[in-house]
């Protein structure tokens, strides 16, 4: 008999949950004649290193002991301070007290889904929906439903049907990105978030709004937090959780997000993190704090938004002069990110292949689906090249495909991508 083999040891759940393709298509990017359309990274030289910096100072000198030493769970008060404002800013009433301070809002989610969820229970996600909390689930051993999603974000109306449905099991939890949603780009209007306000009280279950890309419109009107219309709808304060981030609009290399949650959610989330990493980095909360108070980033955020405002633009004009009798894209107002389909209804798994022998990425559309996945989408993102170098990524993604539609076309072999999710 074999002795056992430590690998043996590892839990199932890890065992299957595969790769990620965006990052295994970040490797690709050691080629610097690639041009990558997939990640959803923010364009490095839209860092202000400047302002960075001297919050750096700023907080060596004046908080050296918080930035340096262990700190509260919950995060550092003058942080939580500074979230606060910022939501209230936006028209989302919170107080310090509400706020906790994550790695990121990946983290919140996942201590949400520690917290509130046990193996076997049912939780909703938009379809397609961003593929973090869809692999946190899975390892979870959380049965994960889906609803539909269309220009204007989470269709409510099929979520009420499935409600309303006697073989549809009860979820505890929904997760949603109703502004600028990853992968899709599109943004729920006001009544459909008051509507599903008004369905998670109605049938008792936690909506989970994660709000990454919210302050980076570049047309059109702000819609208002999911949380920061609970006053509107009696009762469904207590059902609504709020994540946010810093990482799309300051750095994602900080680690720094945030969770606003009612206090029994709160308070159970706080002592799961304690069992992860005691607490959020205090030198990064102390830069991040010191770099909010001081109107770095209102000052800088308008930056970022112009830079992504043209890079949208030429993105979706490239689109209307390579893809447009190939590709149908949905064209947001704001955020990274487009979304299409192929029209002939080939697949973009297969596509990619021809797409990188050309030079360019962009990430096929399947893996942003729990069930019932369109292998034709796709998502392009234009936050991190250029004009330039989005014109000619498109110009390449559409080489591909008419090579791709070539009689006896056969995709090259890139093992590292075939299989990742």
């Amino acid at each position: 008999m074999n002795p056992p083999d430590p690998a043996d040891f590892v839990a199932p759940a890890y065992r299957s949950i595969g790769e990620s393709l965006v990052r295994e298509l970040g490797k690709l990017m050691v080629d610097p004649a690639m041009i990558s359309l997939a990640g959803g990274y923010p364009g490095p030289e839209l860092f202000d290193r400047e302002g960075l910096r001297a919050a750096v100072d700023e907080a060596l000198r004046e908080m050296p002991v918080p930035a340096l030493q262990y700190g509260p769970t919950e995060g550092l008060p003058g942080l939580r301070e500074q979230v606060a404002q910022l939501l209230g800013a936006r028209g989302t009433a919170a107080s310090a007290g509400d706020v906790l301070v994550t790695g990121g809002s990946q983290q919140g989610f996942d201590l949400l889904v520690r917290t509130l969820l046990r193996a076997g229970d049912a939780a909703l996600v938009e379809r397609p929906t961003y593929t973090g909390p869809l692999r946190v689930l899975k390892v979870a051993g959380v049965r994960t439903l889906t609803v539909g999603v269309d220009a204007h974000g989470l269709d409510v109306d099929e979520l009420e049907a499935m409600l309303r449905d006697p073989a549809t099991p009860r979820p505890k939890l929904l997760y949603v990105v109703p502004t600028f949603a990853n992968p899709s780009g599109a943004t729920m209007p006001r009544a459909r978030r008051l509507k599903l306000l008004a369905l998670a009280v109605e049938h008792r279950f936690v909506i989970v709004e994660d709000d990454p890309y919210g302050q980076l419109r570049f047309e059109g009107a702000h819609e208002p937090h999911i949380a920061g219309l609970v006053d509107e709808v009696p009762g469904s304060k207590a059902w609504t959780v709020h994540l946010g981030s810093f990482s799309k609009i300051v750095a994602p290399g900080l680690r720094l997000g945030y969770t606003v949650a009612p206090p029994r959610i709160r308070t159970a989330c706080v002592l799961a993190k304690q069992l992860d990493d005691i607490s959020s980095p205090g030198f990064t909360q102390a830069t991040v704090q010191r770099y909010v108070a001081a109107g770095r980033l209102d000052a800088h955020l308008p930056k970022i938004v112009a830079a992504y405002r043209e890079r949208a633009n030429a993105m979706r004009d490239a689109i209307a002069g390579h893809l447009a009798d190939r590709v149908e894209f949905n064209i947001p107002q704001g955020g990274m990110f487009m979304w299409g389909r192929l029209r002939d209804g080939a697949s973009t798994r297969e596509l990619l292949p021809f797409a990188i022998e050309r030079k360019a990425t962009f990430v096929p559309g399947d893996i942003y689906y729990a069930e019932r996945a369109d292998p034709s989408s796709m998502r392009l993102s234009f936050a991190t090249p250029s004009p330039a170098q989005i014109r000619e990524g498109v110009a390449r993604i559409g080489a591909a495909i008419e090579r791709m539609g070539e009689p006896g076309a056969v995709p090259p072999a890139w093992p590292s991508v075939a299989a990742a999710r």
